[in-house]
């Protein structure tokens, strides 16, 4: 399977746009254990926008970057392999497939299935970051957290935010699917 130049282009322009999103929040925001991004909006953007092969190789790229050593994850240590054990490194692992599924999901460009593909793809990343979130706590941490907890500080402070993201990146996405 060949990949386009502007399969290419497309997808290194989402890596951009998610590197220089995530550094502009996080200058503005304190450290927690689960940051308030706009890492969900680029990622559920460039999945409705691009090919399901874009999408997701422009989430890899952002996530290959980061673990090399390039400081472009939101919270401490901003990058490099330790990263992984970060609690909330499992949502950006869960950013590629979920980049994946939403855009293969899209058929046609109407809201309705904007909407639906969405929710596919905030799904996958919960599905992936909620356990990893779990493991690294409760594993390496050493820390007593509970199903309950994680969902406390993982699912409920978020999930309304994330929503509002993929609304915001299916409006956008209709106005700049027309002009791509």
């Amino acid at each position: 399977m060949k990949i386009s130049t502007r399969e290419i282009v497309m997808a290194a322009m989402f890596t951009a746009i998610m590197c220089v999103i995530t550094i502009m929040v996080r200058i503005f925001q304190p450290v927690v254990v689960i940051p308030f991004s706009l890492q969900p909006l680029v990622m559920l953007l460039a999945a409705y926008l691009l090919s399901p092969r874009a999408a997701f190789l422009s989430m890899l790229a952002y996530l290959l970057l980061g673990l090399i050593g390039l400081p472009v994850f939101s919270s401490p240590p901003y990058g490099g392999p330790a990263y992984v054990l970060v609690p909330s490194f499992g949502f950006l692992l869960g950013f590629p497939p979920a980049a994946w599924l939403q855009s293969h999901l899209i058929k046609k460009s109407t809201m309705v299935n904007f909407i639906l593909a969405g929710l596919a793809g905030i799904l996958v990343y919960y599905a992936i970051g909620l356990p990893y979130m779990y493991l690294i706590l409760n594993f390496y941490l050493k820390n007593s957290i509970d199903i309950l907890k994680i969902i406390q500080i993982g699912f409920i402070p978020f999930i309304t935010l994330d929503l509002a993201k993929m609304v915001a990146a299916a409006l956008l996405a209709r106005k700049l699917s027309t002009r791509l």
